[in-house]
């Protein structure tokens, strides 16, 4: 099982310019802080991927969540999680000179090959924790490991 790589949306051309300073450089010098330096809108979580003699499983740290934010998919030997929340606690009586919305949406995609069989795939979301199970294709359990060597 591979990870398919991801690229944060915010790593443009414009963040390998040190001569010239961004708006985000700017804005946090004024703030004092790392106000826009945090890539918020592209939050991806956590993950521990486990192996056995008989599955794989993954483990996505998502705190917050809830069940119903997230979204399980295996197409054409991809699995594809997703999740999605929002909370807004307004306070109409207070002037905000900053105020932080807790907003994440992720998605996180790893390549299944023929290692796992899918129609046996589970999970649950549990403590901040989600939990996929991915028991391992019968025909490839049994497969011998083969080192190479190093020359």
């Amino acid at each position: 099982m591979t990870l398919i790589k991801w690229s944060s949306p915010s790593a443009g051309p414009e963040k390998r310019n040190t001569l010239i300073p961004s708006m985000e450089s700017m804005f946090s010098s004024f703030f004092g802080n790392d106000l826009l330096a945090r890539d918020y809108a592209g939050y991806v979580p956590s993950v521990n991927i486990t192996e056995t003699e008989d599955s794989y499983s993954i483990e996505v740290s998502a705190p917050g969540f809830e069940k119903k934010d997230f979204a399980v998919q295996v197409e054409e030997g991809v699995l594809t999680i997703s999740g999605e929340h929002r909370q807004e606690n307004r306070t109409e009586d207070k002037h905000y000179v900053r105020k932080e919305f807790n907003y994440g949406s992720f998605t996180r995609s790893f390549n299944l090959a023929d290692l796992v069989d899918e129609e046996k795939i589970d999970a649950k979301y549990e403590n901040g924790i989600l939990k996929i199970e991915l028991p391992k294709n019968e025909k490839n359990r049994g497969r011998n490991l083969k080192t190479i060597k190093i020359n």
